[in-house]
């Protein structure tokens, strides 16, 4: 992440790590997360998967009982849950990306193969402001999916193979995805009956037309949207080598961003989770609202690897569109 200026601070004395043992194939577990915690001083509170828990609650109760720090290692979900009550209540945040893919984490310079690395913020890390996106009542750390995006969510495959799913789906659904009938509103700009629209917390890279990749930075104060129009599988795969997909509309705006539809209600996708919100969804940005702490010796991927990195996802989506079309016409 660059652009992003950082400060020293000081351990936290009653820091509270909020543990989901089952995320990212057990990841927490295989690298001793919640022992190498308490060995930091970290009360650990673990997630208990038989049974459905109001996370933000916990997190409260937290707080309620002299908590000075939240942490969670898990998922981006429920990262943006346990974040939006740190940021109420104006404590830091500590991203321990134990999840399966922990796109946040991975914007913040995280090393995503160590998550335990991630606890060196508790004796020796910075803090930085970041920002935080809103759809409605909800936060979201990453992005809120409408339309074919968010149809994707639904897809059982997706959880555990998010950016699999999406190569291997994304061009289909954006040629024959049926759904509500969306208006998108930024400002003066209006896109009227998108077929996948992509809000993001902080705008996606330009050389990234499908949102696949990262952000450049988490504190522009600029909430990012791609907004795509359905095109035939052949038009998806060269717009995706290309670059240039035909149909899409970005946007970057530090104003509210409506989505509107001609249902009451809509399925979307919230940092990956599938939930449903009412119409019209407001998302909004609120600039350096999240205090992370994050170690002070970490180091983030090179501009060119990034830049790499998108290409190959973009190109796996590209040979996949290709194929669609083959099918389709063969």
């Amino acid at each position: 992440m660059t652009g992003n200026t950082s400060r020293p601070v000081s351990g936290a004395r009653r820091p509270w790590l909020i543990v989901n043992p089952r995320s990212g194939g057990g990841k927490a577990r295989r690298f001793r997360i919640a022992e190498r915690a308490r060995a930091l001083g970290a009360r650990v509170f673990l997630i208990d998967p038989s049974r459905p828990q109001d996370l933000a609650a916990v997190a409260r109760r937290a707080v309620d009982d002299g908590a000075d720090l939240l942490g969670v290692a898990g998922g981006d979900g429920t990262q943006a849950l346990v974040a939006e009550v740190a940021a109420e209540s104006g404590l830091p945040f500590l991203v321990v990306p134990a999840g399966t893919r922990n796109h946040f984490a991975m914007d913040l310079g995280l090393d995503r193969g160590d998550p335990a690395a991630a606890l060196e913020a508790l004796t020796d890390g910075v803090e930085l402001r970041v920002d935080l996106g809103w759809a409605g009542e909800r936060v979201f750390v990453n992005n809120v999916s409408f339309g074919a995006y968010a149809a994707l969510v639904q897809d059982p495959a997706y959880r555990e193979d998010k950016i699999g799913t999406i190569v291997r789906i994304l061009p289909e659904f954006l040629a024959l995805h049926q759904g509500p009938e969306l208006v998108v509103r930024a400002g003066a700009r209006t896109v009227d009956r998108p077929d996948a629209v992509l809000v993001s917390n902080n705008p996606y890279r330009v050389d990234d037309p499908a949102g696949l990749d990262r952000r450049a930075r988490l504190d522009s104060g600029l909430l990012g949207v791609l907004a795509a129009r359905a095109q035939t599988p052949a038009e998806t795969a060269a717009g995706l080598r290309s670059g240039q997909l035909h149909g899409l509309t970005r946007l970057e705006t530090p104003e509210d961003v409506v989505v509107q539809a001609d249902t009451p209600e809509v399925p979307v996708g919230l940092d990956g989770e599938a939930v449903t919100l009412r119409t019209p969804v407001r998302c909004r940005i609120s600039p350096g609202t999240l205090r992370v702490w994050v170690p002070r010796r970490r180091q983030e991927a090179s501009p060119a690897g990034r830049r790499a990195a998108g290409r190959t996802l973009v190109q796996r989506a590209a040979a996949r569109a290709e194929r669609v079309r083959h099918r389709h016409t063969g």
